[in-house]
């Protein structure tokens, strides 16, 4: 009996043991700036980038990792290339707890405020940007670092929560509406210079309308999608604060789901059933339709802009489907045109904890070179990004680039020319929603909440009031969200099928020790 009852508490503390290595131990020590970076040690330190197959792109960050090995030979950059920021962001979480994450990352402030759930797995920058010696702009950095006022202060604000700055912004874009303005004009409408929501819906309605041959009216063939938005999670997300209606609170709160989110899903379905409006998940790339003629109002963010145009530099599609037309740039439709109101997004930089403080602070060093003017201007040239600094804003290369009036080559493509200055001339237009663990789920939710809308009506299905109900519990059951959640979502995980097990062993075991234990008061009683 004693020896079992041994066996019993062993195995009591051993489960623990288990039961963390099945989910994941995240913890680590806090990070301490180092008083002086060891030149003497060699570092390798890994990047993860974000990239569309854009060589030009792959170019500017590698001409980066070079520069920055010359002013520090001691530290070696490998660069690993993503396509997608989800797959960055699912990667990340599922290194957290093997504690093999990248030392700098490019991420979205939604995806960073997950990351922080483990402990000091994300390294909090004031301590380091203020730093004189290695901080930004500091007294004992190898090269011509940024100072933190030439930041542009609403982008390093959407990197700060709860007073505390997480990461480094990037690049910033916003979204910007890419019009054929021939169809526009032939559908019998004049263009605005700014776009009003009944203007875009009252065009596409009226660009659905076919001949007798059965073939559209406006373009003389058989496909026709007028709107077609990309992200509809930020459909969502800027119309609902175009609206003054609530989305999420700073404390985590969630807020979506309400009578006005119910109206926009309502409007969207009605211009869904005459084959208005469509989405790019599901019917394709806004830019693909509007080069063939197929789309006359593509959504799509201003970093998008090299791939819109019958003469667009990047393409997805073949010459031979190309339709010429003449394109025009516009800010996303309003409902208020004096009152414009759009999404701020674009990546950010991430610095990630790790043993050897000596190698976060080469990896913060490195991090600092992509704010320089040298990579700013050249990947702010690459796509209709622009740079996050004042400095690089204000530089007279970019100031050159934005007013390029040579002949049209890739490089100075006018569109991204046109999305670039859309912009910057809307900074202070734009927002960005709450961060929170959590608020990456929401995000989701939000797209869930129209994709399954225009979905639903597409199958003939009726939307009704049963089917919103149906449809915000499934999406609040999908993505573990309630009205009154605060900073909680499906990004922590649930515990694993051998976690859950183990649990349950761990629970039979205590009941066992207390079942010998009465057993032997019992018996001792007795005697």
């Amino acid at each position: 009996m004693k020896k079992a009852v041994l066996f019993l508490l062993a195995l009591s503390f051993v489960l623990p043991a288990l039961l963390c290595s099945c989910h994941g131990s995240r913890g680590m020590d806090e990070f301490v700036l180092p008083g002086e970076f060891d030149t003497s040690r060699h570092f390798d330190i890994v990047f993860w980038a974000k990239n569309d197959t854009n060589k030009t792109q792959i170019d500017v960050y590698n001409k980066a990792k070079d520069a920055f090995e010359q002013a520090y030979p001691n530290v070696s950059v490998t660069i690993r290339f993503y396509t997608d920021y989800s797959v960055i962001y699912n990667d990340v979480i599922t290194n957290i707890s093997t504690q093999t994450t990248p030392n700098v990352c490019i991420s979205y402030p939604d995806h960073i405020a997950t990351y922080m759930t483990g402990d000091n797995v994300v390294v909090p920058l004031n301590a380091l940007m203020d730093d004189p010696d290695y901080g930004l702009g500091g007294a004992k950095v190898k090269f011509d670092s940024v100072r933190r006022e030439e930041i542009v202060p609403k982008f390093l604000e959407e990197c700060s929560f709860g007073g505390t700055y997480y990461a480094l912004p990037f690049m910033r874009s916003t979204e910007a509406c890419y019009i054929n303005k021939t169809y526009v004009e032939k559908l019998g409408y004049q263009l605005p210079d700014e776009l009003t929501w009944d203007f875009v819906w009252e065009v596409s309605e009226k660009a659905v309308r076919k001949d007798e041959d059965g073939t559209y009216a406006v373009n003389g063939q058989n496909v026709m999608l007028p709107f077609i938005y990309k992200s509809t999670d930020n459909m969502l997300i800027t119309v609902l604060r175009q609206k003054d209606a609530p989305y999420s609170e700073s404390d985590g709160s969630i807020k979506i789901f309400n009578d006005t989110t119910r109206e926009v899903l309502d409007d969207i379905a009605s211009h869904v059933v005459t084959n208005a409006f469509s989405t790019f998940k599901i019917s394709g790339y806004p830019g693909n339709y509007l080069n063939a003629g197929q789309c006359i109002f593509a959504i799509d963010s201003t970093a998008g802009a090299t791939w819109m145009g019958s003469e667009a530099p990047l393409m997805d599609i073949h010459s031979e489907k190309v339709v010429e037309f003449e394109i025009a740039v516009r800010t996303i439709p309003q409902y208020d045109t004096q009152n414009p109101k759009m999404i701020s997004q674009g990546p950010s930089l991430c610095l990630f904890n790790k043993k050897d403080p000596q190698e976060v602070l080469a990896s913060w060093l490195f991090m600092q070179y992509l704010l320089t003017n040298e990579t700013q201007i050249a990947y702010s040239g690459t796509e209709g990004y622009v740079p996050v600094t004042a400095r690089a804003q204000n530089d007279a290369a970019y100031t050159e680039y934005l007013n390029y009036a040579g002949e049209p080559d890739a490089d100075h493509y006018w569109v991204k020319l046109a999305a670039s200055k859309l912009l910057l001339d809307n900074i202070e237009n734009t927002f960005v929603t709450p961060v929170f663990n959590g608020s990456a789920s929401l995000r989701s939710a939000a797209s869930q909440l129209v994709e399954s809308t225009v979905k639903a009506v597409r199958r003939k299905e009726t939307v009704d009031d049963a089917f919103y109900k149906k449809l915000y519990n499934d999406v609040q059951a999908m993505y573990h969200l309630s009205e009154n959640s605060a900073g909680r979502g499906t990004d922590e995980g649930p515990l694993s099928g051998t976690a859950v097990t183990l649990l349950v062993v761990l629970c039979a075991a205590w009941a066992c020790i207390a079942a010998v234990f009465l057993v032997q008061r019992v018996k001792k009683s007795k005697e």
